[in-house]
């Protein structure tokens, strides 16, 4: 429990309207950091996502469910313990994998895709190698500790990569409207000549020329 009542996670969350924030950013990280200790891909964005929402709802004023019995997840499961390093956070078991809960919802590698990756308008990829070569440069005592990771590999530079993914990610969403309406040619290709300009129309003076 959160608060003074049931925690609905997107329900405390407001990251930015579009577009890549802290949010994303601490997603990315800790998706990266989980996959270095050893969590599959699927676990890691999980984990990314769950820890990103924990840190939202804390920056709320809610508190954590360590102190009180975690809320049962939607469709049911057993919620265990489960500590990355010293960091605990809660886990159940999907079709033999290890999803993370929180306020009774799990997050899942498709919310992370929805929640994360989609924000960064097809350049996620370019984001997500340079969130793992931050994580490999960082010390492994870091990668294990909560505060550690928060303070030594997150905060310094959270504002930084989110400017910098959000200004490549807006970049691409600036192409994506100048291509949209515009119908590819049945050659494969798309029409290099906007739509407006079409051939010119034989002019009646020329017709009546030819016939005298």
């Amino acid at each position: 429990m959160f608060g003074s009542g049931p925690l609905r996670p997107w329900s405390i969350i407001s990251p930015v309207a579009k577009g890549v924030g802290r949010f994303q950013v601490m997603a990315t990280l800790q998706a990266a950091r989980a996959e270095a200790l050893g969590l599959p891909a699927a676990s890691a964005k999980s984990w990314g996502l769950n820890r990103a929402i924990y840190y939202a709802a804390a920056k709320r004023g809610f508190k954590g469910e360590a102190g009180g019995r975690p809320q049962s997840p939607k469709g049911g499961g057993r919620v265990r313990e489960y500590f990355l390093g010293d960091n605990k956070a809660y886990a159940v078991t999907r079709d033999g994998a290890t999803f993370f809960t929180i306020g009774g919802d799990v997050q899942t590698p498709e919310a992370f895709e929805r929640q994360i990756e989609a924000r960064f308008a097809g350049t996620y990829g370019d984001a997500w190698k340079e969130a793992q070569a931050i994580v490999g440069a960082a010390p492994r005592e870091d990668l294990e500790s909560q505060e550690g990771f928060y303070m030594r590999v997150y905060r310094p530079r959270r504002d930084l990569l989110a400017a910098k993914w959000e200004g490549r990610a807006a970049e691409r969403r600036e192409d994506t409207p100048a291509e949209k309406g515009r119908e590819p040619a049945k050659g494969g290709s798309a029409a290099k000549m906007p739509a407006r300009q079409t051939a010119p129309k034989p002019k009646p003076a020329r017709r009546k020329g030819r016939g005298r």
